[in-house]
C-alpha cells in the first residue's frame, strides 16, 4: 500500500493532470502508546477533506475518492508500522501513501493540483544525507536529514559481512590489481622474505581490502548514484582510513564518525552524522541566496510574487527559493501567470508557492525548500532567471 518517495514519483504528481487532487498530511509516531491518536487525528484529516468536497462535488464522486482513504483509517496494521511522518495524495484512479522519517505539519487540502512542497523539501538534497555504518563483520545504511534517522533496507548487492564479500567470484585481479594489492601489504614473492611464508597479517589486510572495495562499489552503484546525497563514513579509525583510500564514491564526505556505530543509538548518530554535514548543507544555502543576490543587482533575480509568477509561466526562471513554512493562498494561471487571490479553504485553491514551485519544474527550473531563517529577504520565495 505504501509508497517509495522518490523524484519519479514526486514528478508523477506534478504531471497528474486529473481533478480534483487531495493532499493529506500529519505527524506521526513510531511507538506504542504516542501513535495511539495517529489514527483518530487522520480521521479528522479526512473529515476536512470531505468538507471541502461537499462544496464543488456531487456525493458519489466524493465517496469514490474518500473510500481508500476509509480503508487506510481501519487497517490497524498499517498504523502499528508508521514512522515520523504521513502524506497521502488522491485523485481519479490515483491513491499515493508515503510514510516518511520526517513529521509532517498537518494539512489537508482539495485543489486542481496535489499540495508537494513538504515532499519537495524531504526530497532536496542540501539537508538530506546517507550514513554508511561499517566494521568488519556488518554493514548498514541510514538515510537521515537534521530532524530525524532511519536505517534503509540495502541492495542485495552489498556484502553484509567480509565472508560475504569473499564469497562472491572476487579475485584480487578483479578487485586490486597487483599494485593495489603490494600497496596494503599483501603476500608476494617479494615481500614474503627468506622464509618463503606470508604474514597472517597480509592475509586479513587482503581480505578486509576485498571486503571494503566490494562495499564501496555497491553501495555507490545501487544507493550513492540513484540517490545523490552525501555520503558519512561511521566506522573506527582505522576502518574508516583505510576505506577513504580505496574509495572511489564521489559523494563520501571527507568528514565522517571515527567510532564503532553500534556504539551509538539511532539518535546519537543522526546528531553526530549531522555535525558532518551541516556545514555542507549551510555552505549550499548560502550559495543559493548569494546567486539570488548577485542576480537581482543585475536584473535577473526577483521576489515579488506577480513577477515571479509571469516570469515562471514563460520559463524564465532558473531556480526558485521557497520558505518552507510559508503558505499564500491563491490560484496561479499557468499559462499567462496571473494570479487570482482567493481562500484556501476554496477546494480549487492551493498554496501559491506550491503552485509555482510545480510551474518552474514543469518548465526546466530548479526548486529549493529553505527554513525561513535561511531565505534571501521575507517575501516567501526568490527567483532567479534565466539570461
Amino acid at each position: 500500500m505504501t509508497h517509495a518517495l522518490t523524484p519519479l514519483a514526486l514528478a508523477e504528481l506534478g504531471a497528474f493532470a486529473a481533478q480534483p487532487c487531495l493532499s493529506l498530511y500529519q505527524p506521526t509516531h513510531r511507538h506504542h502508546p504516542e501513535n495511539q491518536q495517529d489514527q483518530v487525528r487522520f480521521r479528522h484529516g479526512v473529515e476536512t477533506l470531505a468538507k471541502s468536497l461537499q462544496q464543488g462535488h456531487q456525493a458519489a464522486e466524493a465517496q469514490a475518492l474518500l473510500a481508500p482513504f476509509h480503508a487506510l483509517a481501519a487497517d490497524t496494521e498499517f498504523w502499528n508500522h508508521t514512522l515520523d511522518g504521513l502524506a497521502v495524495m488522491a485523485g481519479p484512479d490515483l491513491f499515493r501513501v508515503f510514510v516518511l522519517p520526517r513529521p509532517m505539519a498537518e494539512l489537508a487540502v482539495v485543489a486542481d493540483t496535489f499540495h508537494t512542497k513538504p515532499l519537495r523539501r524531504f526530497l532536496q538534497s542540501a539537508d538530506r544525507y546517507q550514513v554508511l555504518c561499517l566494521s568488519q563483520d556488518k554493514v548498514s545504511l541510514f538515510e537521515g536529514d537534521r530532524d530525524a534517522i532511519a536505517e534503509i533496507e540495502l541492495a542485495p548487492a552489498v556484502p553484509r559481512t567480509a565472508e560475504e564479500a569473499g564469497a562472491d567470484d572476487m579475485g584480487e585481479t578483479a578487485l586490486a590489481g597487483p599494485s593495489d594489492v603490494d600497496a596494503i601489504g599483501a603476500a608476494s614473492p617479494t615481500r614474503q622474505g627468506k622464509s618463503g611464508k606470508s604474514g597472517k597479517r597480509d592475509e586479513t589486510g587482503i581480505d578486509v581490502e576485498r571486503y571494503f572495495r566490494a562495499v564501496d562499489r555497491a553501495v555507490t552503484e545501487h544507493h550513492s548514484k540513484p540517490a545523490g546525497l552525501p555520503l558519512i563514513l561511521a566506522a573506527l579509525p582505522e576502518h574508516r582510513h583505510r576505506f577513504r583510500q580505496l574509495s572511489h564514491n564521489s559523494l563520501l564526505l571527507p568528514s565522517g564518525i571515527d567510532i564503532n556505530p553500534d556504539a551509538l543509538s539511532p539518535e546519537q548518530l543522526r546528531e553526530r552524522a549531522w555535525q558532518a554535514v551541516e556545514p555542507q548543507y549551510r555552505a549550499q544555502q548560502s550559495r543559493w541566496a548569494d546567486a539570488f543576490g548577485a542576480a537581482r543587482a543585475k536584473g535577473l533575480g526577483s521576489d515579488n510574487l506577480a513577477d515571479v509568477a509571469r516570469a515562471a509561466a514563460a520559463g524564465r526562471v532558473g531556480t526558485l527559493l521557497i520558505e518552507a513554512e510559508r503558505q499564500i493562498a491563491g490560484l496561479l494561471d499557468s499559462s499567462s501567470g496571473r494570479i487570482i487571490d482567493a481562500d484556501l479553504d476554496n477546494p480549487r485553491i492551493d498554496d501559491l508557492l506550491d503552485d509555482l514551485g510545480e510551474l518552474v519544474m514543469k518548465m526546466g527550473g530548479q526548486v529549493h525548500v529553505l527554513p525561513a531563517d535561511r531565505m534571501p529577504g521575507h517575501a516567501g520565495l526568490a527567483a532567479t532567471f534565466r539570461h
